[in-house]
């Protein structure tokens, strides 16, 4: 998948992923989030988007935003 296309959908991922995780965030770390997550998740299940399309590049990228939220609220946070 696209770089830009995994930023794009990144944006969406993470507002989703800060929903599910009951956090709340700005706009730009709600993003932010998103799209790192939405980066490493797309990266990781590359070969996932092969076989299933566009649909398993969204998974990936809320997984991915997920983990992003967990290490942040695990080992960043005070």
């Amino acid at each position: 998948m696209p770089v830009i296309a995994l930023i794009v959908i990144g944006a969406a991922a993470g507002f989703l992923a800060t929903r599910l995780m009951r956090i709340e965030a700005d706009i730009p770390t709600t993003m932010l989030i998103g799209i790192v997550g939405a980066l490493m998740g797309g990266f990781l299940l590359r070969a996932l988007v092969t076989v299933m399309g566009w649909l398993s590049g969204f998974v990936g990228a809320v997984l991915g935003a997920l983990l992003v939220i967990w290490t942040w609220q695990t080992y960043l946070r005070s």
